[in-house]
């Protein structure tokens, strides 16, 4: 049995410290976040990627899909004055989105640029064919 203060474990007191603010700093509901924007004749995407660069960043088109992955590579490493690590963390993970665009967009159509931790993707609006609209079949009989 461990040790208790007011009826609480200190062992789990010092785990969820730890998990909280540990695993706070790479919450995965606030990486991709993406704001989409409709214009005259094109559809804008914003994509939050904070702390990578354009070399962690991959973008495709297949299949009527587009899908952004990205890899992220993080080494916090702190020394005091001898160099004996004081602290180090490391982290490393990927991440994936993808969108279904329709059929008509072609790959050398979409313009991406990031700065910032942000990357702007434009992507033209494509005429799609019309849907027959609904037509009612009456019962026989």
């Amino acid at each position: 049995m461990l040790p208790t203060i007011f009826g609480e474990n200190i062992f789990d007191n010092l785990m969820n410290t730890f998990d909280r603010d540990f695993f706070s700093h790479w919450d995965s509901s606030k990486l991709m976040r993406t704001d989409v924007k409709e214009n005259d004749d094109s559809y804008e995407l914003k994509v939050n990627l904070p702390g990578l660069k354009k070399e962690d960043v991959r973008i495709e088109l297949n299949q009527d899909y587009l899908t952004i992955s990205a890899k992220a590579q993080n080494a916090n490493d702190e020394k005091d004055d001898s160099g004996k690590y004081v602290r180090r963390e490391r982290y490393y993970g990927s991440y994936q989105r993808q969108f279904y665009l329709g059929e008509g967009v072609k790959q050398e159509d979409i313009h991406a640029s990031m700065a910032d931790g942000v990357l702007t993707l434009t992507i033209p609006k494509v005429d799609q064919q019309q849907v027959e609209t609904a037509h009612r079949i009456e019962i026989e009989g």
